[in-house]
């Protein structure tokens, strides 16, 4: 029996190029058939749960997010610091930069979790995980994100314990900081004793 060739893409064209770059992207499956699907690509990002292991806290943002606006009417969402990668940049560094731009927190070693993709059903991002721990001595500005990027973000500190609750009672709804959330719970299961 010959084999089947591998799914492969006929062609592409971008329709949008803005924050985001949208594309329709033509698609030959492995049984022939041609599809066409579009694809979000704004490139990879990061996200990282500071948290304080000595108060037994995480330090999360709140912010406006238009998607979930339209989906839902909620006006925003509370999540970890997260944000894209530039051009070049270790996740890592991207990750220490968001925690200050978003939570005004300087963060030292960070704990790799992985890198995922969040909605490979539609978009190219490719997130990196990591955890941080901190202390109070390490929040050295307000946050609040960039300025000229108008994210209005309110910082703040949450019990390790509320967010679990929160988590199982379904309303940490945002992705990535349930994910990390896990990830602490399973890793330092004493903070949640």
């Amino acid at each position: 029996m010959p084999a089947r060739p591998s799914p492969a893409i006929i062609d592409e064209r971008v329709v949008h190029d803005g924050w985001s770059r949208f594309r329709i992207v033509r698609v030959r499956a492995a049984d022939g058939t041609v599809l066409q699907r579009e694809v979000e690509d704004h490139g990879p990002a990061v996200a990282v749960l500071p948290y304080d292991p000595q108060r037994r806290v995480a330090m999360l943002v709140t912010q406006m997010r238009p998607p979930i606006m339209v989906a839902t009417g909620e006006t925003a969402l509370t999540e970890v610091p997260a944000g894209l990668l530039e051009e070049g940049e270790d996740p890592a560094d991207c990750a220490r930069r968001e925690a200050m731009e978003e939570a005004g927190l300087r963060l030292g070693a960070l704990e790799p979790l992985g890198a995922l993709w969040p909605m490979p059903g539609l978009s190219t991002e490719r997130m990196h995980l990591f955890l941080a721990a901190y202390t109070p001595a390490d929040r050295l500005a307000e946050g609040g994100g960039v300025a000229d990027e108008h994210e209005d973000i309110v910082v703040e500190e949450h019990p390790l314990g509320s967010l679990v609750a929160a988590m199982d009672a379904g309303t940490l709804t945002d992705m990535k900081t349930v994910v990390l959330l896990l990830h602490l719970r399973h890793r330092r299961p004493d903070l949640f004793a």
